[in-house]
């Protein structure tokens, strides 16, 4: 059975095999929790992330972890709030499937993953963390082998607190834990 865990704290300390990057449509690197993984993770992320020409919101694509505790980093586009009526539910939910989805085709056992687009991209953080549990719930009832533990990774108290009410309100057991 998979292990939920919430935590607060660095993603880019994680000791798993994959940490999600909140990222940008250009991959380059950015704010947020983008820049410090790009930043942890040395400039040889931002050479192999130029090599793969970007990548449509809503979508995710991986690279190595360079200098990161992680193996792998998924970068995984989220949308831009726009007030809910632009489709940025199911753009946030397919970021987390197909963050899903590559870990599983790379072996991934573990994965962190950040508040998807609930940093400068404006979307609410409760809405945010029940779509976020809802994917990834869905994933794990199709493909439960394939994961031992998911992490939601959170940089504050809203996060965690929004990571945990979704988490109780879907019935699900987890951990919450600080990092560091």
């Amino acid at each position: 059975m998979t292990r939920l865990e919430v935590c607060r704290g660095d993603i880019t300390k994680l000791e798993v095999d994959a940490i999600v990057n909140a990222a940008n449509e250009s991959l380059l690197g950015g704010g947020g929790v983008d820049g410090a993984i790009h930043r942890a993770a040395g400039p040889e992320l931002l050479a192999e992330t130029r090599r793969l020409g970007g990548c449509p919101t809503g979508e995710a694509r991986i690279t190595k972890g360079y200098r990161l505790p992680a193996t792998w980093v998924i970068h995984a586009v989220g949308p831009v709030w726009r007030g809910g009526n632009a489709n940025e539910d199911n753009l946030l939910s397919s970021a987390h499937e197909h963050s899903l989805r590559l870990a599983a085709e790379h072996g991934v056992r573990s994965i962190a993953f950040p508040a998807i687009s609930t940093g400068v991209y404006g979307f609410p953080k409760e809405r945010a963390a029940r779509i976020a549990v809802g994917t990834v719930r869905r994933f794990l009832r199709e493909r439960e082998h394939d994961l031992e533990r998911v992490i939601f990774c959170c940089f504050d108290e809203s996060c965690v607190r929004a990571h945990e009410q979704a988490l109780e309100e879907a019935g699900e057991e987890f951990e919450t834990w600080r990092a560091g």
